[in-house]
């Protein structure tokens, strides 16, 4: 998380200063802007009033301030529909007693600044998909009677400085990917044997007297629950990997086998909490000059380390930047940081550029061209042969939002694993040259439609169409319905279709590009108000699922026909289709006339399955299951069924082997 720079700071305070009692401090406004521009999403155009030049902030809409319009009081934009990230100047709103963000699309971490708003009352960033470990920093809120984090994807423990929270009356942590205990002095009376624990020997939630309701289910916290949260229902704690009985908790296969391991009591627990006890009687023991030395050493120790960190930020910063530039200026205040979390990525292959330039002849080998990529064939010294796609689009075009993008199609596309689906083997990613890469596997036999469209059908017999046909539609089974969430082809067609040398098909999304690009273009709002269109990829393609559907049925017609899917001669290939596909006697004009043989029954069957994925209505097209079941069970894939149908066959065999 970026920290404000010391320049930054000064501006903050002489804004602070000069500032008139009877408007919202400067730096006020300017944290408000940082939080628009840090939002790349707003559908609704909640954000539109938000006008930078302003310095009234006060009839923004979400913002509430005091009566005299001096303090801004509270930012609630919940149920907003806004995608972004949360930037950390929103701890210059120090007068912020409510910020409730619920229900929007919230990436990135929660920033460690917003520990710095000592007046705020009410925290609300919950039903967002905000990731990472919750700020120690957090626990600065002195103020603060409710904390509602809740149904994000946050991870790591729980901080112990939320027992510095005197004031804290609610909290909500359940639904994220919490670990480790619930701090608090779960077992700290019993350790001791009944000795008396005054309220400065209490740690975590044990020192929050006010804290009334809490709900941390769902979890993965282990160990057990502290017993000053004993008040609390036993729902507030069911879902994780306690080891109590009493309340549902997950198994022991969902906690990682660990649960048990680590709510175990170590071996005679009460010598080693006795052991502490002795040592920090016999330390307090100690000569008075001896503790001024420690002190002294520790304080020279601090200053050698502090200077040995900002050494190493410092070399950091001259070396590859880790930060994406969300808008590049020359202002200060028009530049913006994003940080992406590189765990994302974490069990992905990276390549490096000049591996990708040397296994591809120095890009010279180009298979593919676009308006947005390039697609270029390598091969891997003592590997596989490999296609990489390479975005165009300039460094200063590349803002934040469109990095998060890359990494998520990265992340998406990492997942697939199907004998019909093209893997996935890495990617690229530089700033100097500036690169964006995707590495596949390559199928060598090239694209379904060169085969189709440029001399080559002949070699695809009708045995070859069918089982390209089935493992096609196996491979969109498994995108749809077999993982989660789903995914879809961005662009379904013949050329997102290679073959293998035994003609087995590979699905390949090498037009995610667009997608990807996509989300950079901006949109004019009826207000006239400019609004940048971010779709997330998962939801796009949960939503393109029947548009699939009907794409398979255009490219079935198009793999049994052998025409492109549209010519100037006869328009369309449904348009052209359609008097045929309804009419038994009239659905052999539909085969391809390079064909020496085909089933009638197999036609007929892949006719009906045409006419279901291409139906006007979206919702009555079948799922790509049902087209499975039906392809499977009716078509005879094997070589005797096609022996007995025809003595033709047997030459085409000869042929196509």
């Amino acid at each position: 998380m970026r920290l404000l720079s010391p320049f930054q700071l000064i501006c903050v305070i002489l804004g602070a200063l000069f500032v008139s009692s009877d408007s919202i401090a400067s730096n006020e406004v300017w944290a408000l802007t940082a939080f628009k521009e840090a939002i790349y999403d707003d559908p609704n155009l909640v954000l539109s009033n938000w006008d930078a030049l302003d310095a009234d902030p006060c009839s923004w809409a979400g913002i509430s301030c005091s009566p005299g319009r001096d303090r801004i009081l509270a930012l609630n934009l919940s149920s907003s529909s806004l995608k972004g990230f949360l930037a950390p100047e929103l701890g210059l709103l120090s007068s912020l007693e409510k910020l409730i963000l619920r229900k929007n699309n919230f990436l990135g971490t929660i920033p460690k600044e917003i520990g710095i708003m000592k007046s705020l009352k009410v925290l609300d960033l919950g039903f967002n998909q905000l990731s990472g470990p919750i700020p120690p920093e957090i626990g600065g809120l002195s103020s603060a009677t409710k904390i509602h984090l809740q149904s994000n994807g946050l991870t790591g423990s729980v901080p112990v400085e939320f027992g510095n929270l005197g004031n804290l009356v609610e909290l909500r942590l359940d639904r994220n990917k919490l670990q480790g205990t619930i701090p608090g002095n779960s077992n700290f009376q019993s350790v001791l044997n009944g000795m008396n624990v005054s309220d400065s020997n209490a740690n975590g939630f044990c020192r929050t007297s006010q804290l009334k309701r809490a709900d941390f289910s769902f979890n993965f916290f282990v160990g057990g629950t502290p017993s000053c949260l004993k008040f609390l229902r036993r729902s507030s704690f069911q879902g994780n990997c306690f080891q109590d009985k009493n309340s549902k908790q997950r198994s022991t296969q969902q906690c990682g086998g660990t649960s048990h391991a680590n709510s175990l009591p170590v071996a005679n627990p009460e010598h080693r909490h006795f052991g502490n006890v002795s040592k920090h009687l016999h330390a307090s023991n100690k000569p008075g000059w001896l503790l001024s030395l420690e002190i002294v050493i520790g304080i020279a120790a601090g200053f050698l380390l502090l200077f040995a960190i900002l050494t190493a930020v410092k070399r950091c910063k001259n070396q590859s930047r880790v930060v994406i530039p969300w808008k590049k200026a020359a202002s200060m205040k028009d530049q913006k940081i994003i940080y992406i979390d590189s765990d994302l990525l974490m069990d992905v292959v990276r390549w490096s550029r000049q591996e990708l330039e040397v296994a591809c002849e120095d890009f010279s080998n180009i298979i593919g061209s676009s308006t947005d990529s390039l697609v270029y064939k390598g091969i891997v010294k003592d590997g596989p042969e490999i296609a990489v796609i390479s975005l165009c689009v300039k460094e200063e075009n590349w803002i934040g939002h469109l990095e998060l993008s890359f990494q998520r199609e990265v992340a998406d596309l990492a997942r697939l694993n199907h004998e019909n689906i093209e893997k996935l083997l890495g990617y690229c990613r530089e700033s100097s040259p500036f690169s964006r890469m995707l590495v596949f596997g390559y199928a060598s036999n090239g694209t379904l439609s060169e085969h189709l469209h440029y001399g080559e059908g002949c070699h695809l017999s009708w045995i070859r169409r069918i089982k390209i046909i089935i493992g096609i539609a196996r491979g969109l089974r498994y995108l749809h319905t077999e993982i989660q969430p789903p995914f879809t082809v961005s662009e379904l067609n013949s050329s997102a279709v290679y073959l293998t040398e035994d003609f087995s098909p590979k699905l390949v999304d090498f037009e995610n590009w667009k997608t990807v690009l996509a989300r950079s273009k901006k949109t004019t709002g009826p207000s006239g108000n400019i609004s940048c269109k971010f779709s997330d990829s998962v939801q796009a393609r949960q939503l393109d699922i029947q548009g699939n559907t009907f794409s398979f049925g255009v490219l079935l017609l198009e793999i049994i026909s052998g025409r492109p899917p549209y010519c100037k001669d006869r328009g369309y290939l449904v348009d052209w289709a359609k008097e045929y596909l309804t009419q038994p006697e009239a659905i052999s004009y539909v085969a391809d006339p390079e064909l020496r043989h085909f089933r009638y029954d197999d036609l007929k069957v892949l006719c009906e399955v045409v006419n279901l994925c291409i139906h006007p209505e979206p919702s009555t097209r079948p799922s790509m299951h049902a087209v499975c079941n039906m392809l499977e069970s009716r078509i005879n894939t094997t070589i005797t069924s096609e022996m007995k149908d025809s003595p033709l066959a047997w030459a085409e065999l000869a042929i196509s082997s």
